[in-house]
């Protein structure tokens, strides 16, 4: 299904939802695939997890080219356009060799 998609979207859910966004959003690092991937925050859900992105990032555990590899919006509408506009990192290689 993945293969099939053009983007991926994650509704508020639980451990599944979770476990499906960070696994698209993984292999879009790896470089298995470049598609947007987004979450549409109805009432704030997202918030927490978002801001915990945010701080993977400043601690350095989520590399800056990669914060935004997850968008997000409120609407819909707002949501398809953020991730039309998305320009994606295109990295060659996971990790810097010394």
């Amino acid at each position: 299904m993945a293969s099939l998609s053009d983007a991926f979207i994650a509704l508020p859910g639980g451990f599944g939802t979770m476990d499906e966004l960070m696994e698209v959003t993984t292999w879009n690092q790896l470089g298995y695939h470049q598609k947007p991937a987004g979450v549409l925050n109805v009432r704030g859900y997202f918030d927490h997890l978002l801001a915990f992105i945010a701080h993977a990032a400043e601690v350095g555990f989520v590399r800056p080219i990669h914060r935004g590899l997850i968008v997000s919006a409120d609407e819909p509408a707002a949501l398809l356009r953020t991730m039309g506009d998305v320009e994606l990192p295109d990295v060659k290689k996971w990790i810097d060799k010394p």
